[in-house]
């Protein structure tokens, strides 16, 4: 194997470790967003948690994170939570940072 193939391989490697953490990143951001969103809502319990996975679930529809935020935005409306689309996009921003460093320090 010469050098080129041995850093092309490496390139590789190193894009899909990154695209498996981002990954795993948005997962638990998203289910960090649901507590808090869920929490602001009155959901309790179960009905949290399943929240939490609903916007795991709607993330996997497009890229980006117009998905989730179109959710919030909608389910905040609807239950009459007044969060404004500043303070739900800084909290997606910060359930992201806070769920890199949890995966960070577990490995």
């Amino acid at each position: 194997m010469s050098t080129f193939d041995k850093r092309e391989e490496g390139f590789e490697s190193k894009f899909a470790h990154d695209a498996d953490l981002r990954f795993k990143a948005e997962a638990r951001r998203n289910k960090l967003v649901g507590a808090w969103a869920a929490d602001l809502m009155g959901l309790k319990g179960d009905e949290a948690i399943a929240y939490g996975k609903e916007l795991i679930k709607e993330d996997l529809k497009e890229a980006g994170d117009d998905d989730v935020f179109r959710k919030l935005r909608a389910d905040f409306d609807a239950k009459k939570v007044e969060q404004s689309d500043h303070q739900i996009r800084r909290t997606l921003d910060e359930m992201m940072a806070r769920a890199v460093e949890e995966i960070q320090s577990k490995g």
